[in-house]
């Protein structure tokens, strides 16, 4: 097959701190780094203008509907789709640009792996990480459920997948991951209500927060990341609490 050209898209929102060093990963691979910007209040927008990336921002409804905003203004259907707060690391910068002279399937996967306050994990259901994050737009769709949306390949579609991480530096203090995981309860308790799931005290209250850590820390081998494993794994525990007693008060009102 012919060489592909690839659109970089990357979603923010506030990334000051994350920005300038995703976009120097991308370069190199990228022929396009398009930034899609959630009206960022921080030097954002102006660190974008900076590198020489291409710049829009869209109001913010949804991780679903922010990524098939992004990809429809993207020049190419071949697509690498990574956050603000990722990097490309040298492994899969190369796989990268030896898939670009031969594309042979309809997407790629790769692992994620993931630095918490300082530590790389591991374990805890965090790696590996697998994500389809580089696609051909034409051979699937965005959905899934928001927060957590996804690339849904068709029918018979090939999937390969590359060697190499995107390194995610998820959170830089144990008070940043509380604070997503609330805001990304919320999120998910709203996706409950509006498909109308039933929530139980019993199930989701009580045994799925403490199912949530037992498979975290120890079916998937959590206390191997020492005390952040155990953190993790608490904070997911946590989330999950959260999620369904926020849904069920929503269900209430």
């Amino acid at each position: 097959m012919n060489p592909v050209t690839i659109s970089a898209i990357i979603l923010t929102l506030n990334e000051e701190a994350n920005i300038k060093r995703c976009i120097d990963s991308l370069k190199g691979v990228a022929d396009e780094i398009l930034v899609v910007d959630s009206y960022s209040s921080d030097r954002t927008e102006e660190i974008c203008k900076q590198e020489g990336v291409r710049f829009a921002q869209n109001r913010f409804e949804g991780f679903i509907e922010q990524e098939n905003f992004a990809s429809k203004l993207a020049i190419s259907p071949y697509q690498f789709i990574i956050d603000a707060d990722e990097e490309v690391s040298l492994e899969l910068k190369k796989s990268l640009v030896q898939v670009k002279a031969n594309w042979q399937y309809d997407a790629y996967s790769f692992n994620r792996l993931a630095c918490y306050c300082g530590s790389w994990i591991k374990h805890c259901g965090w790696y590996p990480d697998k994500k389809i994050r580089l696609i051909d737009l034409r051979k699937g769709f965005w959905g899934g459920e928001n927060p957590h949306h996804r690339f849904i390949l068709n029918d018979n579609s090939k999937l390969g997948h590359l060697r190499g991480d995107v390194l995610h530096y998820a959170f830089n203090s144990i008070q940043d991951h509380v604070a997503t995981a609330n805001n990304y309860s919320t999120i998910a308790a709203h996706q409950i209500i509006k498909k109308g799931k039933y929530v139980s005290i019993i199930l989701h209250l009580i045994l799925n927060p403490l199912f949530t850590f037992f498979s975290k820390y120890f079916l998937r081998l959590g206390f191997l990341d020492g005390y952040y494993g155990f953190v993790i794994c608490t904070i997911s525990a946590i989330a999950n609490y959260l999620k369904y007693s926020k849904a069920l008060a929503l269900k209430k009102k």
